[in-house]
């Protein structure tokens, strides 16, 4: 009887001991940033809005010293997102990581493929994005990736163009 006692203690007190999970692959807070990627995809702003807390900071290829609101966001996106004729998104790895401090993020690898409307080129853009959570929202955004051949890439469109207009006004 008392090494049943005994056993029944010391299972206990092994369950008890164990360590929260730090790292995983399937979590609510990784579908949530999937439907991040989803909302900003369909351009659907109010269902974006809503995985974000009201004073979400968001550092899209930006300093901690230079965050962006939400609002910023969804404004330079709503302007810029009329350029390509197609946008979609191959998602590569999702993990969702507890860290030392107890703070949750999720962190992001995939491909964002786009096609420019001015001129048919496409790019395919490998990123990386990183969110964190506080009580199921995202409270920081941080994100990365390399605009420049998309921004090259209008620069000469936009030169031709005015190569252009210069050579119809000169006859």
């Amino acid at each position: 009887m008392k090494k049943t006692h005994l056993s029944l203690i010391l299972m206990v007190g092994l369950a008890a001991c164990q360590a929260p999970v730090r790292y995983t692959q399937q979590s609510p807070e990784i579908e949530t940033v999937k439907a991040i990627f989803d909302d900003f995809l369909a351009k659907n702003w109010e269902g974006l809005r809503s995985h974000y807390a009201e004073d979400a900071q968001i550092f899209w290829n930006r300093l901690e010293s230079n965050p962006q609101t939400l609002e910023e966001l969804i404004t330079e996106a709503q302007n810029e997102m009329d350029m390509f004729s197609a946008m979609s998104q191959d998602h590569l790895a999702f993990e969702m990581v507890t860290d030392d401090e107890g703070e949750v993020w999720v962190n992001y690898w995939g491909t964002w493929r786009c096609t420019l409307s001015a001129n048919g080129e496409s790019f395919e853009i490998p990123m990386h994005e990183t969110f964190q959570f506080v009580d199921g929202k995202v409270v920081k955004d941080h994100g990365y990736w390399d605009n420049s051949p998309i921004a090259s890439s209008i620069m000469k469109w936009e030169a031709a163009q005015a190569a252009a207009a210069d050579t119809v006004s000169m006859d």
